[in-house]
């Protein structure tokens, strides 16, 4: 049972990123449509609401991610001792940089679609 709540924890975990990703995606696609002008009117709503559920999948991302770190020990070491100490420090290294990317993401996304 735990090695199920390991794998559907990381699941969950990189799919809220994605979503997370899209929602970026989809609140800069509306704001430089020429065509309509995302600052006026009907759009604006549309795009705080993409705000919001990027905001709710960060800390879902953020919640399974601790979730991993506690579940990680039932996973044991698969690629042997010095392998698994080499590939921490890599996740360490990449979770700072992704918390970057998400901080600034959030704030490019807030800036469009509250600005």
């Amino acid at each position: 049972m735990k090695r199920v709540l390991t794998i559907v924890t990381g699941f969950v975990h990189d799919f809220a990123a994605g979503i997370w990703a899209a929602t970026v995606l989809s609140v800069w696609w509306i704001h430089r449509s020429p065509v309509l002008p995302a600052s006026e009117g009907a759009l604006r709503p549309l795009m705080q609401q993409f705000f919001w559920i990027g905001v709710g999948c960060v800390a879902l991302v953020m919640a399974t991610g601790a979730g991993r770190t506690f579940t990680y020990a039932y996973v044991g070491e698969v690629y042997g001792a010095d392998a698994e100490r080499l590939r921490r420090r890599l996740l360490i290294a990449k979770h700072v940089v992704l918390l970057g990317v998400f901080g600034g993401g959030m704030a490019w996304q807030y800036g469009m679609a509250f600005g």
